[in-house]
């Protein structure tokens, strides 16, 4: 008989808290152990959720560990996604896949030869937003699609987190950091991309946290805080992207699609529902109501959804597509840099689409 996942999450972050809170309603995961760093942390967080505190060695060899769920920073993704894959662990990791491109190549050979699966955050292009509005474009209701914009303008992380010193080293950014969500739902809306113009820029040389225990204190920014381009997707059309972390606000729609015949404004991809607006040649605005996607769905949803994935068939948040994604913001850092456009080496299959349902269910043999 097949039984519900059993996930170990190494990292108890601010996002774990809502992987968490996702995993109480799903009958196809289940949490079997935590670890992290601060030891404290990780008793407090088992206790609360019942479950085992071990190391991250400890964890990614358990056996009562099917995957790990790793949700460290940017800069150990990979080494941990390693460790987990050599012990004969699928993996499922927050975006990006690897601070690298190199990295995150290693990752996906590892578990290619290990047999096992690779997954990948954003799971959000699961939801109902994203996935109705896919089923417009697949139905043909903006006809060929020629373009689309993708827009992400903050003044910056430093101002909430209490410790955003990451989100400005190598591996972080609003590219690496915000762009997965933005790049994610424009490869599932339009398919992969072939090439990528850019440019970048680097306004300060530090940022002041402004919340928490540090709050006044300055960290490094060793990373371009403004980054623009223009994909060429492999079926032709043209997304201009602009994710910035020196903006101070913009009332642009996060991610619009246009076509010969139609345009749809995209609800926020960091987010799993929204309103699909969709505005017809010689028609007029209106909202679709909401005809694909998982109900109701959260962070953890992409897990869930590859626990019921059937063996050979590639679950939806899956590794190629997040390398594919990785690959194409690492392409447009190297355009924006050399002034040149970057051929994007790989590709991906775009993933399944997602029918209008509630959580996805299966069970994972063992």
């Amino acid at each position: 008989m097949g039984q519900p996942l059993r996930v170990g999450i190494v990292g108890l972050g601010a996002i774990s808290g809502q992987y968490l809170s996702t995993f109480r309603r799903l009958d196809a995961v289940r949490l079997a152990a935590v670890a992290d760093l601060d030891e404290t942390r990780a008793a407090s967080v088992a206790a609360e959720q019942g479950v085992r505190a071990l190391t991250v060695d400890e964890l990614t060899t358990d056996p009562e560990v099917d995957l790990v769920l790793n949700l460290t920073t940017p800069a150990a993704h990979a080494e941990i996604a390693l460790q987990a894959i050599s012990a004969g662990k699928a993996v499922y990791g927050e975006k990006p896949l690897a601070a690298t491109l190199e990295e995150a190549q290693a990752v996906i050979k590892a578990g290619r030869a290990a047999g096992v699966r690779v997954g990948c955050a954003p799971d959000t292009v699961l939801g109902t937003g994203v996935q109705t509005a896919r089923k417009a474009v697949d139905d043909g209701a903006i006809g060929e699609p020629v373009a689309a914009t993708a827009t992400m303008m903050t003044p910056g992380h430093e101002l909430w987190h209490p410790n955003p010193g990451f989100y400005y080293q190598p591996g972080g950014g609003p590219l690496l950091d915000m762009g997965p969500y933005y790049v994610t739902t424009l490869v599932t809306l339009l398919g992969p991309v072939a090439s990528v113009v850019g440019a970048a820029s680097h306004t300060r040389a530090t940022r002041v946290i402004g919340s928490g225990p540090r709050a006044g204190e300055a960290v490094p920014v060793d990373v371009d805080t403004h980054v623009t381009g223009v994909l060429r997707h492999e079926s032709g059309a043209l997304s201009t992207l602009v994710m910035s972390f020196d903006a101070v606000a913009t009332r642009a729609s996060s991610i619009e699609i246009h076509g010969r015949t139609g345009s749809l404004v995209v609800p926020d991809p960091n987010g799993f529902d929204g309103d699909v607006r969709w505005h017809e040649l010689g028609g007029a605005w209106r909202t679709l109501p909401p005809g694909a996607g998982y109900r109701d769905a959260a962070r953890g949803y992409g897990i869930a959804d590859l626990a019921a994935t059937p063996p050979g068939v590639p679950a939806r948040a899956n590794g190629d597509i997040a390398y594919h994604v990785l690959d194409i913001m690492t392409a447009l850092l190297e355009a924006a840099d050399t002034g040149t456009t970057v051929i994007v080496e790989s590709t991906c299959v775009r993933p399944a689409p997602v029918p209008l349902s509630d959580a996805p269910t299966g069970s994972h043999p063992r």
